[in-house]
């Protein structure tokens, strides 16, 4: 579980600093200043910064601000992807720098937002680039995982429409979903199980070629004790469990969804153009899951039990691990793409809730007040720090 866990934060923790990297080059292109750029999140073990009257590198120790017109590259405590602070992100009102109760700092930092390479004064375009460039980060990083995972050869759903001579190896008949409460989840088979046996109480075997083959020795014997042999990453397992009888149209006798599944190889130069196509295809899939899930929410349903938080998501990197490597990098592909979504979607608090108080700012042809801006970015901030504590808590209670 331990090797779980520090998988799963590697890839959480790359993927946030991809996205992170995506602000800041575009920051610095585009002459912004960026105050820190750093490793994990705060609080500062230390940091490297060049002086602006030696033009040297020296040390800065300890977690005190940092508000120079150099960058400050930190290395931080808690090891989960990293941040950027861009100057004037979080611009104030200038009618805030007539408060008497204003601290210097504050005061000092109202004043930098006003500067020439400061965030709040750019160009709308310039601003939109900046916010949009951390979600572009995470679409190029999940294709460039993808053509990685077809080069090294991709499992496949068995269909007439494959490219046949794309095919190098045969895996075999593939779990692709499990029933909850089915005889299959109670004996423990999981999605990515590849069923090579089925045998019956007396040791009668039947290998497992086809999924209509496996679907048929099932109904055979409902009702009455089998052995299933699967394939699980390099893992070898044998579960028992007797398949119901008592079954519906849309039901299983197992509880299972299963499919023929094969392995496909690309050459490198067709493996950009194929995972280009996944990649528009993966966020078609994704969108259509957001939406259903927010008519969920909002026609009083409730969050959909395939939503997963960061426990569930940390169980599903245990199963990806367990089935092998290229099923780890394609998960991390599917992952880099919802949080690109996630970021772009018009939320307060979200990349795409400033890039919609931008878009307001063009049509109305002035900015929106910073202090309603400021506490709807607060308020939808709290609002999904809440729904995700409620996932959590989900999650933790589903593994009991």
């Amino acid at each position: 579980m331990v090797i779980t866990i520090l998988i799963f934060g590697l890839i959480l923790g790359v993927l946030i600093f991809v996205h992170e990297l995506g602000h800041f080059l575009t920051a610095r292109k585009n002459g912004i200043t960026s105050h820190e750029f750093g490793f994990g999140f705060p609080p500062r073990i230390f940091g490297i910064v060049k002086d602006e009257k030696t033009g040297s590198w020296r040390k800065v120790w300890g977690n005190k601000e940092y508000y120079g017109n150099n960058t400050l590259y930190s290395i931080n405590w808690i090891p989960l992807g990293g941040f950027v602070r861009i100057k004037g992100e979080n611009p104030v009102s200038k009618d805030d720098l007539n408060r008497k109760d204003l601290s210097e700092e504050d005061r000092t930092y109202i004043k930098m937002s006003t500067e020439p390479d400061s965030f709040a004064v750019q160009p709308k375009w310039v601003r939109f680039k900046v916010l949009v460039a951390g979600v572009t980060m995470n679409f190029l990083l999940a294709w460039v995982l993808i053509i990685i995972v077809l080069t090294i050869g991709a499992p496949e759903p068995r269909s007439d429409d494959l490219d046949q001579s794309k095919i190098v190896d045969n895996i075999g008949v593939q779990i692709v979903d499990v029933e909850n409460g089915s005889p299959a989840d109670k004996i423990g088979l999981k999605i990515g199980d590849t069923v090579n046996q089925v045998c019956d109480s007396n040791r009668e075997c039947t290998d497992i070629t086809t999924a209509n083959g496996l679907r048929d020795i099932i109904l055979k014997h409902k009702g009455k004790e089998v052995f299933i042999h699967v394939q699980r990453g390099k893992e070898t397992k044998i579960v028992k469990g007797v398949p119901r009888t008592d079954i519906r149209d849309d039901q299983g006798a197992l509880g299972i969804s299963m499919t023929e599944t094969v392995t496909v190889r690309y050459p490198w130069y067709e493996a950009i153009w194929e995972g280009l196509m996944r990649v528009i295809r993966l966020v078609v899939v994704i969108l259509t899951a957001f939406w259903t899930m927010m008519v969920s929410i909002f026609s009083g349903h409730g969050v959909s039990a395939e939503v997963a938080g960061p426990v569930g998501i940390a169980m599903m990197t245990q199963q990806m691990r367990d089935l092998g490597f290229v099923y780890l990098l394609q998960f991390a592909a599917i992952l880099s793409v919802n949080l690109g979504i996630i970021n772009i979607l018009p939320i307060p608090a979200l990349d795409g809730g400033r890039i919609l108080f931008l878009l307001i700012e063009a049509i109305k042809g002035k900015p929106v007040n910073q202090k309603v801006e400021n506490i709807m970015h607060t308020a939808f901030f709290v609002a999904l720090i809440g729904l995700m504590a409620i996932i959590t808590v989900r999650d933790v209670l589903n593994l009991f």
